[in-house]
């Protein structure tokens, strides 16, 4: 009968202590379970996701609204940049061959030289040597001594490595050395200049305008 009432005794304390355990663990879990839920609410009200920025289209101006063939409209921007944003001097050069090339689609006898000398003097402008070297040879100039407006002489390397010259625009690439170029074929050809992407990694004559 002892033997009994102490079994009954055991298994009495073992429930309590188990229930006792199990009211703890529930307090820790809803402890746990409301410290959740309130930084989840704290990250929500205090966390904003960052704007977007939606850049604005390009809107060109009305004097390149054309349709081209001798130019990819994708350029178009990066010539209307190089008309607006150039020094006088560069601007009249470049606003010059732009009617001649575009709309006008100027034929001139004789090739690439005979293009742009027409192209100077119809702006007004003069020119002046600010790099000089020598075809094959160099010294070559680097990126960053070129600007708009200015008449280049490059070794062509999109056609058996003939000298060349061309009005520079723009950098396409400027890493890769790949700028968009008013260029004249001439040769007999009767079409007019065309803008294009050259490399000029070796352009060794930089002639510049000026008032």
């Amino acid at each position: 009968m002892l033997r009994i009432s102490m079994l009954k005794l055991s298994v009495t304390a073992s429930c309590s202590l188990l229930f006792s355990f199990s009211l703890i663990g529930q307090a820790q879990a809803d402890s746990m379970s409301a410290l959740i839920a309130q930084k989840s609410a704290q990250s929500t009200t205090s966390y904003r996701y960052p704007d977007v920025s939606h850049q604005a289209p390009t809107v060109l101006p009305a004097f390149l609204s054309g349709n081209y063939d001798n130019v990819d409209s994708k350029y178009l921007p990066l010539l209307s940049s190089a008309e607006t944003q150039s020094s006088p001097a560069a601007r009249e050069v470049v606003s010059t061959a732009r009617k001649m090339a575009l709309n006008e689609r100027t034929i001139i006898q004789g090739g690439c030289w005979d293009y742009l000398n027409a192209v100077f003097n119809r702006a007004g402008v003069t020119r002046d040597t600010v790099h000089k070297g020598i075809y094959g040879q160099g010294p070559y100039a680097s990126s960053g001594e070129i600007e708009v407006g200015d008449w280049l002489y490059y070794i062509n390397h999109g056609y058996n490595d003939v000298e060349h010259s061309g009005l520079f625009v723009g950098w396409v690439d400027e890493r890769a050395k790949q700028a968009l170029i008013l260029s004249y074929a001439g040769e007999n050809r009767r079409e007019p200049a065309r803008y294009r992407v050259y490399d000029l990694s070796n352009v060794y004559q930089i002639m510049r305008p000026s008032v």
